[in-house]
């Protein structure tokens, strides 16, 4: 068996990078929909995918259906009407549900104001940093727009430095039920830096280990002091959490500390991390900014420098590709302007039931939240509503796997379709594109919500067994692609 030191090590080590998207919660799961308006109910499974399923041995509950996308005819079905967690295939409806609210071209905006007149490199009142909750800003970018505003030569404001966040409602953690210290589950608010993430850095030498906090870019490292650390002598937690309205507050196992290493921590004051990382961009500049000032609502005055993001269609590519949770969160507050997350996901669920006749139970958009539900059936019906729009050519493009999971190079049927992975939770939706014949839409889901929900939360990140079950759900889906698209395209 692994060592204790060996596990936090490795859970200290591991990067929570934008593609960390997914990760495990607790919850109970409500009665799928009765009758469900489908035509997969008259459906039957065949024996081989039955023995694709059988032979997985996830236990729980699988559910799955395939169509011709052309006519909607269902070819293949099991539990095709039971609602199941979605995790991150939630994203693909997220998107579907931005591009319609907020449109293809929609691009974020992170602005500087200025309250008065520039005179003489002097700015004759205060300075506003705001943003309309860009999900894509990062450090590299935020030096630029310091760069566009030093370029007006301003070297002192007379007034205050102000910074507001109030585009979106500011939501400390997108899942209460999740580790305290991973990446994948930050604050959200009208103005997001680096995911809402900041980098924290070890090395250890003759006196102890040194630590420090930092927002680095490809082009800039500042150092932050509104997220500190101190490393604790103990086993277990690995972090502890404290924060207040001014700063974030951390301590880490010194027991768990290798020689070097660093990973990404979530910010739980988004807006006061980005002012401070501004301040220190702008200092470079020959611009000494005062201690921001948070601002409820935006006074008068001009746009002196802006960033802007790349296109709806851009940003949700990324998001897709790397399943990044906060990039979904802001695309639903976006299109929906709901106060709190339960009630954006709850839009979305009602807009895809007006719009597009599609039942679901959503308590968030990235589908970390583990009270959502949407049975196959439901996401087929979506993504065959979806076929018009830029979705379809936005999803990750992969092709069919062989028998050790490795993708088959040069084969000419393609697969467009979103994962998702919750602890004992898997699931893939999409479309299966040959070269010649008919195109098929597919939804998948797999979920031992039991066995997730026995977890405590100090085993959410790596739970034991986690892996290996995931592994043959992927194995499972992998399959069940390659039997429908030599029996039916």
């Amino acid at each position: 068996m692994a060592s204790r030191r060996w596990v936090l090590t490795g859970l200290l080590a591991s990067a929570a990078v934008p593609g960390c998207a997914e990760a495990p919660s607790h919850s109970p799961r409500p009665e799928a929909r009765p009758g469900g308006g489908s035509s997969a109910a008259s459906a039957k499974t065949t024996g081989a995918t039955g023995r694709i399923v059988e032979a997985a041995g996830l236990g729980g509950a699988v559910g799955f259906i395939v169509a011709e996308t052309g006519s909607g005819r269902i070819l293949d079905q099991m539990n095709a009407e039971l609602a199941l967690p979605p995790a991150s295939v939630a994203k693909a409806l997220t998107g579907f549900y931005a591009l319609d609210r907020l449109g293809a071209g929609h691009r974020f905006a992170t602005r500087v104001f200025g309250t008065g007149p520039v005179s003489n490199g002097r700015l004759a009142g205060d300075l506003v940093l705001t943003g309309s909750g860009d999900p894509s800003l990062d450090t590299d970018r935020l030096g630029d727009l310091a760069a566009a505003l030093a370029a007006k030569g301003i070297k002192e404001i007379s007034g205050k430095f102000y910074v507001h966040d109030g585009a979106l409602p500011r939501i400390g953690q997108i899942d209460a039920d999740q580790p305290v210290h991973v990446g994948y589950n930050p604050s959200i608010s009208g103005l997001n830096l680096n995911y809402n993430r900041v980098n924290f850095e070890w090395k250890r030498g003759s006196n102890g280990y040194s630590l420090s906090m930092d927002a680095r870019g490809k082009r800039f490292l500042p150092r932050v002091s509104m997220a500190e650390i101190k490393a604790v002598n103990r086993d277990a937690p690995l972090f502890t959490f404290k924060g207040n309205n001014t700063s974030d507050q951390w301590t880490v196992s010194a027991q768990a500390l290798g020689k070097a290493g660093s990973r990404w921590l979530p910010v739980r004051q988004p807006d006061l991390y980005a002012a401070e990382v501004f301040s220190t961009l702008m200092a470079a500049h020959g611009l000494r900014l005062p201690a921001p000032i948070r601002l409820s609502s935006m006074p008068g005055g001009t746009v002196l420098a802006e960033t802007r993001s790349e296109p709806l269609t851009e940003v949700m590519r990324d998001m897709l590709r790397y399943s990044t949770n906060i990039t979904a969160e802001v695309l639903g507050l976006s299109s929906s302007g709901a106060g709190s997350l339960p009630a954006s996901g709850q839009q979305m669920s009602s807009w895809l039931a007006q719009t597009h006749g599609v039942s679901s139970h959503f308590v968030d958009h990235s589908g970390l939240g583990g009270d959502s539900r949407i049975a196959p059936a439901e996401m087929l019906r979506a993504l065959q509503a979806a076929r018009g729009t830029a979705l379809p050519g936005l999803l990750r493009e992969q092709g069919l796997r062989d028998e050790k999971g490795r993708e088959i190079k040069n084969h000419s049927t393609r697969v467009f379709a979103k994962t998702g992975t919750l602890n004992f939770v898997s699931g893939l939706a999409g479309y299966i594109r040959p070269s010649q014949g008919k195109d098929l839409t597919f939804a998948i889901f797999s979920a031992d919500t039991k066995r997730r929900d026995g977890l405590p939360r100090s085993e959410r990140e790596q739970p034991q067994g986690g892996h290996q079950w995931t592994r043959r759900a992927r194995f499972m889906q992998a399959e069940l692609l390659n039997h429908w698209a030599a029996a039916y395209t």
